[in-house]
């Protein structure tokens, strides 16, 4: 038997095998990120729930603790002392957008000078949004997005010109416009809640395992099974799944052939 149908019917057995859904377990290309998920055993104090499989360092985890950082130099205190309370809600979302393998069916594409990529309308559990809403609502903010708009005049982040320091339950009403407004739609605020495999969680004991993981695989099949154009990561794999499905029929007209071949080799009394 030549080596080509023996390779058509390699091809046809790994139309069985599970791929690699390109949506899962991966990092954004971005600033801080990892090219690929892994374990990090040091990440430090709230990043650490992603020490197994991380898109963060131990140092970007431990820069993220800090009131102005090296990350971004972006100052949480630019109206005030932002009070513990409400900044350990920030600390965690710089540790779930920095260190989370599990973004990856809400990334998107961006023109950014510092990624190429973002995180799009994640949805984030009830929870989660309404606790950070809770606990800031008394802290100060001169602005209601936070990605862009600033005074960058000294270096880090100050507050426009002309503009007004205010509680945050006057710049966001509602726990929905803190989640949704501040990172440019970075989140989506969803009723689903903790434990339902349909929101991602910002707060979770690592000992129960990640529950985002879930959740990712069931928005990347939910993606994949939608009838919008698959994103740029998809192409390379969907082609070689096509072409292996186009030849599965004549791979196995050839098994049993292959078989015999085998068979003339003495394999059949092994």
């Amino acid at each position: 038997m030549g080596a080509g149908p023996v390779l058509l019917v390699l091809l046809a057995a790994s139309v069985v095998l599970p791929a690699r859904d390109p949506l899962l377990n991966i990092c954004m290309d971005a600033k801080h990120h990892k090219a690929k998920p892994g374990p990090e055993g040091k990440l430090h104090d709230q990043c650490s729930p992603w020490k197994d499989n991380a898109c963060c360092t131990a140092n970007t985890s431990s820069e993220a603790h800090k009131d102005q950082s090296n990350l971004y130099n972006f100052n949480w205190n630019h109206c005030g002392v932002m009070p513990p309370k409400c900044k350990r809600h920030f600390i965690q979302d710089t540790c779930l957008y920095e260190c989370s393998p599990n973004l990856g069916p809400w990334i998107d594409q961006t023109d950014s000078s510092w990624r190429r990529e973002r995180i799009l309308h994640v949805p984030l559990c009830k929870e989660d949004c309404e606790e950070w809403w809770e606990d800031c609502r008394d802290s100060v903010t001169c602005k209601e997005n936070w990605h862009k708009g600033w005074n960058w005049a000294t270096g880090t982040n100050r507050c426009p010109w002309g503009s007004v320091c205010r509680p945050f339950s006057e710049v966001f009403p509602r726990p929905k416009d803190l989640c949704e407004k501040i990172w440019s739609n970075s989140y989506k605020y969803t009723t689903e809640r903790r434990g339902s495999g349909r929101c991602i969680q910002m707060w979770f004991d690592p000992a129960r395992g990640n529950p985002n993981v879930v959740v990712a695989k069931y928005y990347a099949w939910k993606k994949r099974s939608s009838p919008d154009v698959a994103p740029e990561r998809d192409h390379a794999v969907c082609a070689l799944q096509w072409s292996v499905l186009v030849l599965l029929p004549l791979a196995l007209v050839l098994v049993p052939e292959v078989a015999r071949g085998c068979g003339s080799h003495g394999w059949g009394s092994l």
